[in-house]
């Protein structure tokens, strides 16, 4: 069970994409879990044959419970009781996660209250996609027979009952796209990240008012020229010049375990993106310093998309190395955030205004945004962090070299 996200301790194996004898890539997704902020596709980080399932659909497990088993490729197929080296293939999280032993033989898994079948009596369990999707197609969920676990409802099935009906939907009724005991487990666990950041993190904060003028209008030109699917969000630029920024100040780039801040090689920035009816999550752009402006867009677009969706993937929630959020868009022109644990930093901008602006001595209008730089005082001290928000300015005054 992989660990995505400092707050989660355990999750509900929801389905399995693969089965015993079915070849997996790197990447594949092959299974689905429940979280309290949303159902997870789990990513597959090593390649090989499915040898066996420990846990079964509808079971909650610790962390760092070890699903299932997977033979590499080349390797010769074995007797699946074979002992220990399997947990730490099929554990997806690459970060330090808290290590939960379980046997390899299949066996009831550890949870509170003891598991109990999903096919108990009562009304069908439906997922958080399948919900929401009932609400936008107006398809009334006691009408639906579900395929999944237990008679779990999913989003084919909703999909399936809309595209069986002969007339017209009736007008939907508001959508929710967080359940409310979704929602309250979900405030919950954004608690309990933010307690235990609040009390463990020596925040530091530091802002610079940065003068976006070149950069705005470098966009407004690129803009000019594209049509209207392929523009720019001036945010992309923000992302992009963090991730570049990040390279000058790698101690940020990171997680803290053991006493040490651990580097990351690669930037993975992840977005804070508020979901609707509440809550919020803060996924990853991979490797966010290589992508040209156009796939950042593309994936910013789907990766939102997606998080309001509830289909997000368990490397998008594993790999955060350091989080940008901004509350431009809601009037504020400063965000002090809180960092997200166990990242080291976290990035916030507020929205941009004109204010007046001294340029070769002359008092001229000029559109600024604040950057703010919320840092781990055990990694870096004031001098790191300025680094870090002067390499973030000067690369957004040349907006064409991002």
């Amino acid at each position: 069970m992989p660990i995505l996200g400092s707050d989660m301790t355990a999750g509900t194996l929801l389905a399995w994409r693969k089965q015993p004898g079915d070849t997996v890539r790197r990447g594949d997704v092959i299974a689905e879990v429940e979280t309290d902020k949303a159902d997870i596709e789990v990513e597959s980080f090593q390649s090989g044959v499915l040898e066996q399932i420990l846990v079964q659909p509808g079971e909650k497990v610790p962390v760092g419970t070890p699903l299932a088993i997977l033979r590499e490729e080349g390797a010769p197929a074995g007797a699946p009781s074979a002992p220990a080296a399997p947990p730490s293939k099929t554990t997806p999280a690459p970060s330090p996660a808290p290590t939960a032993v379980a046997p390899p033989a299949p066996a009831p898994a550890v949870g509170p209250p003891a598991a109990s079948p999903p096919r108990a009596a009562g009304p069908a369990r439906v997922t958080p996609v399948a919900r929401k999707l009932a609400a936008d197609l107006g398809v009334d969920l006691a009408t639906v027979v579900g395929s999944g676990p237990g008679g779990r409802i999913q989003e084919r099935d909703i999909r399936d009952a809309a595209a069986a009906r002969v007339t017209p939907p009736p007008t939907p009724p508001p959508a929710v796209a967080v359940p409310a005991d979704r929602q309250a487990r979900m405030r919950q666990a954004i608690a309990a990240a933010m307690a235990r950041s609040s009390r463990e993190i020596p925040h530091f904060h530091l802002a610079s008012t940065i003068d976006l003028s070149r950069a705005l209008a470098w966009l407004a030109d690129e803009n000019a020229r594209r049509g209207v699917a392929d523009r720019l969000l001036y945010g992309v630029l923000l992302l992009k010049a963090v991730a570049r920024a990040v390279r000058a100040v790698p101690e940020l780039n990171g997680v803290w375990g053991d006493g040490a801040v651990v580097p990351n090689p690669d930037v993975h920035v992840g977005v804070a993106i508020s979901l609707r009816g509440g809550g919020l999550v803060a996924p990853a752009l991979h490797q966010t310093d290589t992508l040209s402006l156009d796939e950042l867009m593309r994936q910013f677009r789907d990766l939102v998309q997606r998080a309001r969706a509830g289909s997000l993937r368990s490397s998008e929630l594993a790999d955060p190395t350091i989080t940008v959020t901004s509350l431009g868009d809601q009037g504020v022109e400063q965000v002090l955030g809180l960092i997200y644990p166990p990242q080291v930093a976290l990035v916030g901008f507020g929205k941009v205004v004109e204010r007046p602006w001294v340029v070769e001595g002359q008092v001229v209008p000029r559109s600024v945004i604040v950057a703010s730089l919320a840092a781990d005082h055990r990694v870096v001290d004031g001098h790191r962090g300025s680094v870090f928000l002067t390499t973030l300015d000067r690369l957004l005054q040349e907006p064409g070299a991002l």
